[in-house]
């Protein structure tokens, strides 16, 4: 049958699943300046709003307590034992591509600074609901992984500082908190301990913003500070012959470590992420992802620096390569400061890590992407309590039960192209205005011609990778790199760009490009079970999204909440 005749009258066929799933698909979430007042869902009450409590200095410390943890007493080690005292260059050429990485979070932090949800919220505003919702499901799934490797670790390392006394020395079975206890040939592996950490850390985010931003001012004051003190200590132990030579095993080995030290410097996105919690976010947010950056990248060069030119870089421990360097100078105190330093920079990182989790799903759930239970928050607390409780199950069943640290090989995947689709949103927000009066050819509109450029330096960036990975010639790579750059000029030249309100990334759109590059370029680095957990985490979600979240988003729904203003400077 044609048509269904009801009343007298005629309507057509209801469209089928697919073009609405399609149409539903393609919607976005436009907002307003961020001068004025934002609007969402589902709440009218301001008492349910979460509640601005955080400053520059808390935003600061923040994004430290994001970065600085175990990492720096290990994998600065870890990478040298390959990279030499060359480590130093692989800590700044990772540094130099995160900077340009927390430029495009910047601005966007800046230009949507009153609302929760970080990458996830500019891949909706900038591109479409399928998009944002595939990229909040990759971020989620490093975030649940990692918090359960990360309280894995921290359990491991309250243990060894709990051994520093007589009365624990040796008496600490392995299923509370060293590695785990294991059954069915490794299936299962049992870990009291982390659980436990995970729920009390649950509990203060669940207390309130202003609570558990304390706890993290305090612990990473404290582990900064021991570095400090490590870096300080150290310098008195260096020995400039232990830096030559100075890249061993020659540029690639540097370049190779700073594919690997990338991801010691990601605590920028939890500082976007509490965007909805801060005073001053038009100014603060992207002072503090910058500035949290360079507080970072000084301290993994000093500590890199103190660590290769102590002992020869062949000498050092994997496990624990700082802590080996100084007991071997007989410098025993500094090593047990390292043990509590670990502590502390483990606990901001886990702390950090569940409080993001619980911002996104909030996001999410306001949205109407996932079940409304994740957009309620506390009316006296003003936290998002059931989020929160929900991240901390999560965590403390992955990481009561199983040994995640297998698992780490397919971590980063989130990152990596999180980090790509946000520079490409301040690409597509600068010009997404201004295409609609432009000439567009036979086939494509301007902006769909941006789209397009944008995919090719992504897969340029890919292909770079998969080339430098297996040794191919220099002729290939030149190759896609020039192919890269006449997409990067088109770009340039085809589109007119405004001004950003606020702050503004400098050199739109060549540093987001090259950001793209990088990033896609570290993917192909990746082990190839990354890349299938990526294809199979997708088809996951989008599943998810057609039979659920397609039919509860509330994009184009006239029930509205406010947002409160998001303050002024002179606020």
């Amino acid at each position: 049958m044609g048509r269904e005749s009801v009343g007298g009258t005629q309507s057509p066929i209801p469209a089928s699943w697919f073009s609405q799933c399609w149409s539903s698909a393609r919607r976005t979430k436009p907002l307003n300046s961020p001068f004025d007042t934002f609007t969402s869902r589902n709440s009218s009450d301001a008492s349910a709003a979460l509640s601005r409590r955080l400053g520059l200095f808390d935003l600061l410390l923040l994004g430290v307590g994001a970065s600085i943890g175990a990492g720096i007493f290990v994998v600065t080690g870890t990478v040298a034992r390959d990279a030499g005292p060359g480590v130093t260059i692989s800590f700044i050429l990772a540094g130099v591509s995160c900077i340009l990485n927390a430029l495009c979070y910047a601005e966007l932090a800046s230009r949507f600074p009153a609302v929760v949800g970080g990458a996830y919220l500019y891949t909706y505003s900038a591109f479409n609901e399928i998009t944002a919702f595939l990229v909040f499901g990759q971020l989620m799934l490093d975030y649940h992984i990692g918090a359960a490797s990360i309280a894995r670790s921290l359990a491991s390392y309250v243990v060894t500082v709990l051994e520093l006394f007589p009365v624990f020395k040796d008496h600490v079975p392995d299923w509370i908190g060293h590695g785990g206890q294991e059954f069915f040939g490794g299936a299962l592996s049992i870990n009291i301990l982390a659980p436990i950490l995970l729920a009390l850390l649950t509990v203060i985010l669940c207390w309130g913003v202003g609570e558990s931003s304390i706890l993290n001012s305090f612990m990473t004051v404290t582990k900064v500070v021991i570095v400090i003190v490590i870096i300080f200590v150290g310098s008195f132990e260096v020995d400039v012959s232990n830096w030559s030579p100075f890249a061993p095993n020659g540029v690639k080995a540097i370049l190779t470590g700073a594919t690997v030290v990338f991801f010691a410097y990601v605590g920028f996105d939890a500082v976007a992420n509490s965007a909805e919690e801060a005073k001053r976010p038009q100014r603060d947010l992207p002072l503090a992802i910058i500035g949290s950056l360079i507080i970072c990248i000084v301290l993994y060069i000093g500590v890199c620096l103190v660590l290769t030119g102590m002992i020869p870089y062949k000498l050092l421990g994997e496990d624990a390569p700082l802590a080996d360097a100084f007991t071997s100078k007989g410098l025993k105190y500094v090593s047990i400061l390292i043990s509590i330093g670990a502590v502390a920079g483990l606990t901001t990182t886990l702390l950090v890590g569940l409080y993001v989790q619980s911002r996104l799903y909030l996001g999410l759930g306001r949205d109407g992407l996932l079940p409304s239970i994740f957009a309620k928050v506390h009316p006296t607390r003003h936290t998002p309590i059931h989020s929160q409780v929900w991240v901390g199950i999560v965590a403390a069943i992955l990481g009561g039960l199983f040994n995640v640290h297998m698992l780490s090989h397919i971590l980063s995947v989130g990152s990596l192209t999180g980090y790509s689709v946000v520079s490409a949103c301040v690409v597509t927000l600068r010009w997404k205005d201004k295409t609609s009066s432009r000439v567009s050819s036979r086939w494509t509109s301007i902006w769909q011609e941006g789209v397009i450029c944008l995919v090719i330096v992504a897969y340029c960036g890919f292909c770079s990778g998969l080339l430098y990975r297996y040794g191919a010639s220099v002729i290939f790579l030149v190759i896609t790199v020039v192919i890269a750059v006449l997409a990067a000029v088109a770009l340039n030249f085809r589109h007119s760009y405004a001004v950003a309100p606020g702050f503004s990334c400098p050199w739109v759109p060549t540093v987001p490009i090259v950001s793209i590059f990088f990033n896609i370029f570290l993917f192909a680095q990746l082990h190839y079970e990354a890349w299938v957990r990526f294809v199979v985490l997708s088809i996951i979600m989008f599943g998810i999204y057609a039979f659920y979240g397609q039919h509860h988003a509330k994009a184009s729904s006239d029930e509205t909440i406010v947002y409160h203003r998001a303050p002024g400077g002179s606020n």
